[in-house]
């Protein structure tokens, strides 16, 4: 058992107690032990939400033929964090995510309202013809809305280093890492 732990603490960087905790949830089993370290991840970050963000970095990346270029704010709690090469590492990962895959928007939460009205107009539009009961419609829309926040916001992308995992699950997994509260304010992406 004691190898299994030290094998996912290696895998996800997790603390020591989380990892034994979910190896001995999941009974050894190491992938039932990953989904409930990324469980663990979500709820320490759930509960450290609410905490002030008063420090952080911007981080920048530009691409090597110069032709892509991010700036992206990482806010934390404390100096000490943001002094970290592990939080560091985070910053420089998500423009690397926001170089790669061109997100919109930070979250679903920033999306004004009219560009989500717009989508359901479209995707209403392309079953204006159909036969297919108004709740099966629904059920669809709701499932190419899902789809475009997959698109267009940071958070609900896939993770361009381990599309197993959300960039939010990636962000959760610090967080549980690093003890504190880490938000992505903004970010600007430049393309030539």
């Amino acid at each position: 058992m004691l190898d299994v732990i030290k094998q996912l603490r290696e895998e996800t960087q997790a603390s020591f107690s989380d990892c034994k905790k979910a190896v001995e949830k999941a009974g050894g089993d190491i992938e039932k032990a990953r989904e409930i370290l990324k469980t663990i991840s979500k709820e320490i970050a759930i509960k450290k939400s609410g905490r002030q963000i008063k420090e952080g970095i911007v981080e920048t990346y530009v691409h090597s033929n110069k032709k892509i270029g991010v700036m992206v704010e990482l806010g934390c709690e404390t100096d000490f964090v943001a002094r970290n090469e592990q939080f560091q590492e985070l910053a420089h990962n998500i423009a690397l995510q926001i170089a790669a895959m061109n997100p919109l928007y930070v979250s679903r939460d920033d999306i004004p309202q009219e560009v989500i009205e717009s989508q359901k107009r479209i995707y209403s539009e392309e079953f204006r013809d159909s036969n297919k009961p108004v709740d099966i419609i629904k059920k669809i829309i709701d499932g190419k809305l899902e789809s475009y926040y997959s698109e267009v916001c940071l958070l609900d992308q896939k993770y361009v280093k381990n599309p197993d995992v959300t960039v939010k699950e990636y962000l959760n997994e610090n967080i549980a890492r690093l003890g504190e509260n880490i938000i992505v304010g903004r970010f600007v992406r430049f393309q030539i």
